[in-house]
């Protein structure tokens, strides 16, 4: 088991039931019952592609390493002779309790961050800011990965140990297990904190009409986790930047790509082709879960 998982899935549990209530509400979730399975039917392409994102970044980032070292473009040296101590100098303001704020701000607020526009935009009449997030946090893993196979760059706790404390660790021993489980100490260009995380607000931003409360806290939060990477000692400022450069692609990317004037093109076409057979795959298999239940007596 993955360490902290437990804990994780409680508090951000806890963190995405409390936004559903305050921010969604109960109307809007009680009123999307009537239009699950039509939503569910759509968006299952959506979902797969996420999936399948997940799966090849899972592979990636088990080779990566290897293949990085093969291809041995080191950056490091560029990166600190661009911004020098930057990170030493922020870490130089560190306190204990910004430093118990940016840990659990690192970890918990990030997942919250992620997961809670996912149910958020789900049960919206527009589909559109689903599909959007969906797609742009594909574009981000992809590219994020993609450039952590192309670039060795280790963060500044590994070039600066004298100068910037590993403060996560210092501070949560236990999270050390959790990153270095899903991550490399050469995978620090772009920061993909940064830039999901920016991501998240600007489609925000972009719904902020339907979830106003939902754009300050967001921006709160990202902003918060955007300077944690940093305070932490894990991503450069460059990273920062990087990051923050993607996240502005992805989601003008992501934009384009739903944009509903797409739809009679040649990317609307394309779109109806590749989905058909999965549309296929969903719909029987919902239809099964409707039978089993029926024979059941069970609610669904």
């Amino acid at each position: 088991m993955i360490p902290l998982l437990p804990e994780i899935s409680v508090v951000v549990t806890a963190l995405v039931v409390a936004g559903v209530v305050t921010i969604v509400g109960l109307d809007r979730v009680w009123a999307f019952r009537d239009r699950a399975r039509d939503r569910f039917l759509y968006i299952f392409p959506y979902v797969l592609l996420l999936l399948g994102v997940f799966a090849v970044n899972s592979v990636l980032r088990s080779v990566g390493p290897a293949l990085s070292w093969l291809l041995n473009w080191q950056i490091t040296n560029e990166i600190f002779s661009l911004e020098g101590e930057f990170v030493a100098v922020l870490q130089s303001y560190a306190t204990p309790a910004a430093t118990v704020y940016f840990s659990y701000t690192y970890i918990y607020g990030y997942i919250f961050l992620l997961l809670f526009p996912v149910v958020a935009y789900l049960v919206l009449e527009d589909d559109r800011p689903f599909r959007m997030a969906i797609i742009a946090y594909a574009l981000n893993y992809i590219i994020g990965v993609g450039c952590y196979v192309l670039f060795i760059a280790y963060g500044p706790r590994n070039v600066m140990p004298d100068l910037v404390d590993q403060l996560l660790y210092v501070h949560w021993p236990e999270s050390n297990l959790l990153t270095t489980e899903i991550n490399s100490n050469v995978n620090v260009f772009p920061s993909l904190h940064t830039s999901l995380a920016v991501t998240v607000a600007m489609l925000a931003y972009r719904t902020r009409d339907e979830y106003p409360a939902w754009l300050p806290l967001s921006s709160l939060v990202a902003g918060s986790v955007v300077i944690s990477t940093m305070y932490l000692g894990i991503h450069w400022l460059t990273d920062v930047i990087a990051g923050t450069g993607l996240a502005v692609f992805c989601v003008v990317a992501a934009a384009w790509l739903t944009d509903p004037t797409n739809l009679d093109g040649r990317i609307g076409s394309l779109g109806r082709r590749l989905r058909r057979p999965i549309d296929r795959f969903a719909r029987a298999g919902l239809d099964r879960l409707q039978q089993f239940t029926r024979d059941r007596d069970l609610p669904i």
